[in-house]
């Protein structure tokens, strides 16, 4: 017989655990965590020789016009944030000038780029464009030609990759406010990276993929597409949509491993609880490690840091938190 003495020991060892489970990992003086920093579509770019990590996103998703811009955020342990620093403001006449969103950072023969997505008032749409530095913090200037995206085309969440050719493309949504259902498209990049060097080629439609649901009756979205190739040299894709449970982050494959597809779509997306715009990174220490958004509604908006493994068929599957902020545990029956 269990000793009532005993059986309160536990519960209060039972409390204690759970409650140290749920702290938070406490971030420096004069830095903050990622709890505090309302942002979008977050973007992790480590730089492995100065031990850095930057975090750009959306912002100013609602900045009115004229104001707002893109920001970073820099830590060394993914825990204590420095930061925002001013990486863009728009300049004057600009064709861009408000919805500042989710910018991504890459490194291309050795200089820092910014691939962004702005609304251009003259043609009432959004489009992506690319802007350039000498280093990841910037600051950044206009370096593309205006949008590289199609200029009658609403378009927003340019992404970078290299084929294996090393030629770069940008991967992008030509946006459903303008087809209906949206798309992931594809088009070749001049090699300097200032313009387009063809034209687009549609890699899917958002309702070929069985996890995806309306987002309005007869309306589905695309966003936030990434690249990345796993251990057995498939390309696969992450991108997002809305699912059963809210925003969500699906998964496709490539067939013949090139950017141009055909794609296949897993079933299930890889994130179905209301968060998504995701993105792959590795630590210092080679854990790869899941970036995204969550939840999908403002102002809530936080990054979310997640270990991710890979099934046998090398496809990701999500392990479980990085890091413990805000983070449910079982103690609470999540």
């Amino acid at each position: 017989m269990i000793k009532p003495g005993y059986l309160c020991f536990a519960l209060f060892a039972l409390i204690a655990s759970c409650l140290h489970a749920q702290q938070a990992p406490v971030a420096s003086p004069g830095t903050v965590s990622l709890a505090e920093i309302r942002i979008r579509d977050p973007f992790i770019l480590p730089d492995s020789a100065q031990r850095i990590y930057y975090l750009f996103g959306t912002n100013y998703p609602d900045a009115a016009p004229g104001k707002g811009g893109f920001d970073v955020y820099t830590s060394r342990d993914l825990i204590s944030w420095q930061g925002p620093e001013a990486v863009y403001r728009p300049a004057s006449g600009i064709w861009g000038w408000k919805n500042f969103w989710a910018p991504e950072c890459h490194t291309y023969r050795g200089k820092s780029y910014l691939f962004v997505t702005m609304w251009e008032e003259a043609a009432s749409q959004r489009g992506t464009t690319i802007l350039r530095a000498e280093r990841p913090a910037g600051p950044y200037r206009e370096y593309a030609k205006g949008r590289v995206t199609p200029e009658e085309w609403g378009a927003l969440d340019g992404t970078l990759y290299l084929d294996g050719q090393g030629d770069p493309w940008m991967v992008f949504c030509h946006e459903w406010v303008q087809v209906g259902d949206g798309t992931i498209e594809a088009v070749p990049l001049r090699k300097d990276l200032r313009g387009p060097a063809g034209k687009p080629v549609t890699l899917f439609a958002a309702s070929e993929a069985p996890w995806v649901r309306a987002y309005v009756p007869g309306k589905y979205v695309t966003d936030g597409p990434f690249l990345y190739r796993n251990s057995r040299g498939e390309l696969l894709m992450l991108w997002s949509s809305f699912g059963q449970e809210g925003y969500a982050l699906g998964v496709a494959r490539s067939l013949s491993g090139e950017v141009t597809g055909p794609w296949e779509h897993v079933s299930e997306p890889l994130f179905a609880r209301d968060g998504g715009h995701g993105m792959l990174f590795r630590t210092f220490d080679g854990q790869l490690v899941l970036s995204l958004h969550q939840p999908n509604k403002g102002p809530l908006e936080r990054t979310r840091l997640f270990l991710v493994g890979e099934r046998p068929d090398g496809l990701p599957y999500v392990v479980g938190r990085l890091t413990e902020e805000a983070v449910p545990t079982a103690c609470d029956g999540s």
